[in-house]
């Protein structure tokens, strides 16, 4: 069966740039000191809290649920991190607090912007977009989710929602296009790590596998040619291969996310990426996201 297509004035170079400029928005949860302060007031200590709250839309899903829709965290570690969670709290205990920490973040970091009719109009383009992609769930468990949820009303938690709707399509898409590679979760970070985009150090430090594991898995990627020959202790880097297949599958990544764009259409993800510019600069040093 061919894959569906949609008639888009939106390219997908528009999707990812307007993703990847508004997505500090949402992603500064992950940083936020109020998120954790609200998650361990439900007895969700540590990466518990992240865990919880990310898969809360789902309902009081198991350890392997979470596994499988996060894709590249250790096995042992979400087990560990989700022993008991729902025992602690509920789900909708977990994304009551998720919500309000978002807002609460947000409104420190960005002081009076927050309420300004930038904001307001930012708002109203991103759900608008958000929208559009929960017409299209289907394949998408992490969104689907997320997508049931009530909306919010005030305009800078309906700003970080939007933004949570369309990261999570966008990541649900994404994994889909990594398994179709015959990627395992551990064998995309090295591929990520050998891109330079993020310091190893962090993704190691995240993500729970062991030294071992992934010194297995880069071993792996360099026996089918998409990492260099090298030292297998040292820093991985991409061959060309490696990057010829790390671009087809962002480029994918951005096409299946463009459903949601193109409901603002180019003009629309223009003036959003306008408007949501300064804010995410703001939050990206507010929540020490950049270094």
């Amino acid at each position: 069966m061919a894959p569906r297509s949609f008639p888009s004035p939106v390219t997908a170079l528009t999707a990812r740039k307007t993703w990847r400029t508004v997505e500090p928005l949402h992603g500064m949860v992950y940083f936020a000191p109020e998120a954790d302060r609200s998650y361990a007031g439900l007895g969700l200590e540590g990466r518990s809290g992240y865990f919880a709250s990310r898969s809360a839309p789902m309902g009081a899903v198991t350890a392997g649920t979470v596994v499988a829709t996060f894709f590249n965290f250790a096995p042992t570690l979400v087990h560990e991190a989700m022993a008991g969670v729902w025992d602690s709290a509920s789900p909708a205990d977990v994304l009551a607090v998720r919500t309000d920490a978002a807002g609460t973040a947000l409104r420190r970091m960005l002081g009076q912007a927050t309420d300004t009719e930038d904001v307001a109009a930012a708002a109203g383009l991103a759900r608008r977009a958000a929208l559009a992609a929960c017409d299209h769930p289907e394949g998408r468990p992490l969104f689907a989710g997320h997508a049931g949820l009530d909306w919010p009303e005030a305009p800078i938690e309906v700003l970080w929602h939007a933004q949570t709707l369309l990261r999570e399509f966008r990541g649900d898409g994404h994994l889909a296009l990594l398994v179709d590679h015959g990627l395992d979760g551990l064998e995309a970070l090295v591929l990520h790590e050998a891109t330079g985009e993020l310091p190893v150090a962090f993704l190691r430090a995240t993500r729970g596998w062991t030294d071992d594991e992934w010194a297995a898995a880069a071993g792996r990627l360099r026996d089918r040619g998409w990492l260099r020959a090298g030292d297998p202790t040292g820093p991985v880097a991409l061959s060309d291969e490696g990057s010829a297949v790390c671009a087809a599958i962002e480029e994918a990544t951005d096409r299946l996310s463009v459903v949601a764009y193109q409901a603002i259409g180019e003009d629309g993800c223009d003036l959003l990426r306008t408007l949501a510019r300064p804010l995410s600069k703001t939050v990206v040093v507010a929540s020490g996201m950049g270094g």
